[in-house]
């Protein structure tokens, strides 16, 4: 047996960990971006994206999409995954060390 086959991963557990502190999430890891209203706006840095606007996260649910390539997820786990080029097991993972939130469902 496999350590996920022992402990699976607390995707959701973690996802909502996350928007405790999507603000500043968000701005470590979209540093050029700003808040207006309940979304953080910013240029897309997985692309050559010249002016924020189409990119964008939303602090309450942690949904984000870029508007212009139909690039989209559900929560933070998901954007650390693409923002990163990470599956999206590691990108839990590592938003839960990022946190200090437990990793595993038990």
């Amino acid at each position: 047996m496999t350590m996920d086959q022992i402990h699976r991963i607390a995707f959701v557990r973690i996802a909502r960990a996350a928007l405790g502190w999507s603000d500043t999430i968000v701005q470590r890891w979209l540093p050029h971006g700003k808040r207006i209203g309940a979304e953080w706006v910013s240029r897309n840095p997985t692309r050559d994206d010249r002016r924020p606007g189409s990119f964008k996260v939303n602090l309450s649910t942690g949904a984000w999409a870029d508007f212009a390539t139909g690039d989209a997820g559900a929560d933070l786990v998901s954007l650390a995954a693409y923002l990163f080029q990470l599956k999206q097991g590691e990108a839990a993972l590592r938003v839960a060390h990022m946190l200090g939130a437990d990793r595993y469902d038990r």
